[in-house]
């Protein structure tokens, strides 16, 4: 019986063992199962993506389906926000994108108008004939010819100045033979003088009749004035009637460079403000002021002319030739940024600024003046803010791409 006894309190030892290591192995597996739930629990702030291409989204490590990079571990509350963009050091590099601080400089109001040079019509001159006749010379037959003052022109047959020389030389002889008591021969002299010189004979010409006491049968006709001939409408062998223009002169010392205007741009003329004029042909730029601004407006294209008056130093400069009429306004300082920072369409402007290590947002602004390569901005903006400076429309573009949308959509200043 004792020996039962015994067996029996074995059986029960053993059973108690074996329950409290069931116990024991239950309660570790419990424990670890916790801890993995816990961990799992933790892991839930986490995404994993692409350096390359950060729209991959994935719940656990691996490789990029698009490159096959090893994906980097991201900590979802440091994720941009919706309307933010992140990128990596490899896009920012390969974009070449260039953040600078925004701060004031000074800017000025410009405009640039296309222009033309052409003759200052107050230095434009016609030569004329003072007696009709025929031409049986010109001196000069080609337009751009320089014709010097006292230059000769023509060679001229004219009857009626030929019979005025004859009267004068009538004079002169019979001065030497009559008695000046019953007629003033010197008057009479004096008048046939004066005569041939209203005609366009020059003292010169009078005195070599005198001396020669013969009459050819052309006369000579001299230049008054100097300059470049731009207009010769005759021809030898044509007869030319009294005030007929035998050649047009111009005096190119000075030249109008006259530009086209639209009516909206009125506002930035100022009639008595200096201009700068640029000549792309030969590389040279030249300040003037605005000597006229035409009051007619043409109906059928809305344009005005703007004139300004320039030196010809040297006579480089031809009617003809394009230039560049640049308008500027008083300058300021104000908060400028390069032109190519702002993204401008129908809806209006935008920048991109910098919210955190490589992530960006996109901001509405209003601009003002536009002078060279920058660009006013006169609201939406402080001084101070990090800008993107280059770079910004490739930002633009990879937001599009990731989101799908414009980050004007919505927007409201």
């Amino acid at each position: 019986m004792n020996l039962e006894y015994i067996k029996t309190q074995r059986g029960s030892f053993w059973s108690h063992k074996l329950v409290s290591l069931f116990l024991i192995v239950a309660s570790v597996l419990l424990f670890s199962s916790c801890k993995h739930d816990e961990k799992v629990a933790a892991n839930k702030d986490v995404y994993y993506t692409c350096s390359m291409h950060p729209q991959i989204n994935e719940p656990k490590p691996g490789k990029c389906p698009i490159c096959g990079m090893t994906l980097i571990q991201v900590q979802k509350s440091q994720a941009p926000k919706s309307d933010e963009l992140q990128l990596s050091e490899q896009q920012i590099q390969l974009g070449n994108i260039v953040i600078d601080t925004l701060g004031k400089g000074v800017i000025g109001n410009e405009t640039v108008l296309n222009a033309t040079l052409n003759y200052d019509q107050q230095k434009l001159t016609s030569v004329s004939s003072r007696v009709m006749g025929r031409i049986d010379k010109l001196y000069h037959k080609n337009i751009g010819d320089y014709i010097k003052k006292g230059e000769p022109l023509m060679e001229v047959y004219s009857e009626e100045l030929n019979n005025a020389k004859q009267e004068y030389l009538l004079a002169l002889e019979r001065r030497k033979v009559l008695d000046n008591s019953l007629i003033d021969f010197d008057q009479v002299i004096k008048s046939a003088r004066t005569k041939l010189m209203l005609w366009g004979m020059t003292e010169a010409q009078i005195n070599a009749l005198t001396k020669n006491n013969t009459a050819k049968l052309t006369t000579t006709v001299y230049s008054n004035q100097s300059g470049y001939i731009t207009e010769l409408n005759i021809h030898e062998g044509e007869y030319i009637s009294e005030g007929g223009t035998i050649v047009q002169l111009a005096d190119l010392s000075t030249l109008w460079a006259e530009a086209q205007i639209y009516t909206s741009q009125y506002s930035q003329i100022n009639n008595n403000g200096l201009v700068t004029v640029q000549l792309p042909d030969i590389g040279k730029q030249i300040n003037g002021r605005i000597e006229f601004v035409n009051p007619e407006i043409s109906s059928d294209k809305r344009l005005n002319i703007v004139r300004v008056t320039i030196p010809n130093g040297g006579n480089q400069l031809r009617p003809g030739m394009s230039a560049y009429v640049v308008l500027k306004d008083g300058q300021r300082n104000v908060l400028s940024l390069p032109v190519d920072a702002v993204i401008r369409d129908e809806k209006g402007a935008t920048v991109w600024i910098q919210t955190g290590k490589n992530t960006f947002k996109n901001k509405m602004v209003t601009v003002g003046i536009e002078s060279g390569d920058r660009i006013e901005i006169t609201y939406g903006l402080t001084q101070g803010e990090a800008v993107v400076t280059r770079g910004a429309y490739l930002i633009n573009s990879e937001f599009i791409f990731r989101r799908g949308s414009s980050p004007m959509a919505g927007m409201k200043m």
